[in-house]
């Protein structure tokens, strides 16, 4: 039976924004996590991609600070993300269901603007890790008045490239903080990071059993390609499928201007993110692709994490990244809330290997595929109804 958002004490304004939405349901993670967070205790949750896990945090802490008098207007909600994308989806979730005012911290931007923001007295920041650590330095972000802290995409946080930082924000808010971490995987060492924080019996563990959205909502197919051969086969694909909305993966940040290149030469409209685009061009180029103004948008892995673009209809992996969970993130972009989606991998012979070992680690079947006369089919009379058969044999 499903549990609804009214019963788990979520109010009336928060309600009705929902239900603008078309949410009035509670999914599984939120109705785990909630009444948790709602109780304020620390927690670190697990759950797959799209399965809701913003608003499992954002409702009860939304909800709590509409009820509680903030006289000084001081920052009482603190966010960290890992990318600009994921932390300026969070802002817009925010306005979509509450008018709680609300600052953008993250590098790259003028630190100056971001002090003026701060000034208008946000009860909410959302930023990088990095530079909201830089903020508190600067006694520009006062800490004080802050209930809670949430790493959002906590693993990502606490990768080698934002440790520092993530553990660093940690260290400088005072433990009374409630503290609050979600990832779609979880490591064991963010874990031991997390608990290591704080009293490890006040921590809250919480890993949503799989509701198997890899193998029930997404097909995944793929098509053997040499190496120099990967775009056009790429544009091969796009002209056979006609995807409506399309996110391709490549591992290699300095391929994307390439791929996006050679796409548009042959007509094809799309755009390209990358760490190094301009902060302005990146938002642009996202947004074009969110709003439906460009169909295909051509990425590394910054945009496979926590990102709920709706409706991607495809997604396409020009290379085989060497850890699954990579490869659960960037399929995981489409598939979500409840639809359908499909996930393609271009690879190589030793690609295709390896995808072969992915298939039988993650239980997956993959669907083998060809380019013939512009048409995408089955290679040797493979169909997808043979196909597991097929790929049974091939493990063997």
């Amino acid at each position: 039976m499903s549990t609804q958002f009214s019963d788990m004490g979520i109010g009336k304004e928060l309600l009705d924004a929902l239900a603008e939405l078309h949410i009035t349901e509670a999914t599984g993670v939120q109705e785990k996590v909630i009444p948790i967070i709602a109780q304020g205790r620390h927690i670190l949750f697990q759950s797959e991609t799209g399965t809701g896990k913003t608003f499992a945090y954002l409702l009860p802490l939304l909800q709590k600070m509409a009820t509680e008098e903030n006289p000084r207007k001081s920052v009482r909600l603190l966010i960290a993300s890992p990318t600009l994308e994921l932390a300026s989806q969070i802002r817009n979730q925010v306005k979509l269901i509450s008018g709680i005012k609300c600052a953008l911290c993250i590098g790259g931007s003028p630190l100056s603007r971001q002090i003026e923001a701060l000034k208008g007295k946000p009860e909410i920041v959302i930023g990088g890790p990095a530079r909201l650590l830089e903020l508190i330095h600067l006694k520009k972000l006062k800490t004080e008045g802050i209930a809670a802290l949430v790493l959002d995409e906590a693993d990502r946080l606490l990768s080698p490239e934002l440790r520092d930082a993530t553990e660093g924000l940690i260290e400088r808010l005072p433990e009374k903080i409630q503290l609050i971490g979600n990832s779609a995987t979880v490591s064991a060492y963010t874990r031991s990071i997390l608990l290591a924080s704080r009293k490890e019996a006040d921590i809250e563990l919480v890993e949503l059993p799989a509701e198997d959205i890899l193998r029930k909502k997404i097909s995944h197919w793929a098509i053997f390609a040499e190496r120099r051969d990967k775009i056009d086969t790429l544009r091969s694909f796009i002209n056979a499928v006609k995807p409506a909305k399309l996110l391709v993966f490549t591992a290699r940040s300095d391929q994307i201007e390439n791929i996006v290149s050679k796409l548009r030469w042959k007509n094809i409209d799309c755009a390209g993110l990358s760490a190094k685009t301009d902060k302005k061009e990146r938002k642009a180029a996202f947004d074009r692709f969110k709003g439906g103004k460009i169909p295909i948008l051509v990425t590394t892995d910054l945009a496979s994490r926590g990102l709920d673009i709706p409706g991607i209809t495809h997604v396409v992996q020009m290379d085989l990244p060497e850890e699954s969970d990579f490869f659960i993130h960037r399929a995981g972009r489409t598939g979500r809330a409840g639809q359908t989606g499909i996930n393609c991998v271009i690879g190589d012979a030793l690609e295709m290997q390896r995808y072969a070992a992915l298939e039988k680690k993650l239980h997956l079947t993959v669907y083998p595929k060809m380019l013939y006369k512009g048409q995408l089919t089955e290679p040797q009379g493979i169909t997808e109804a043979a196909a597991p058969q097929a790929s049974r044999k091939r493990e063997r």
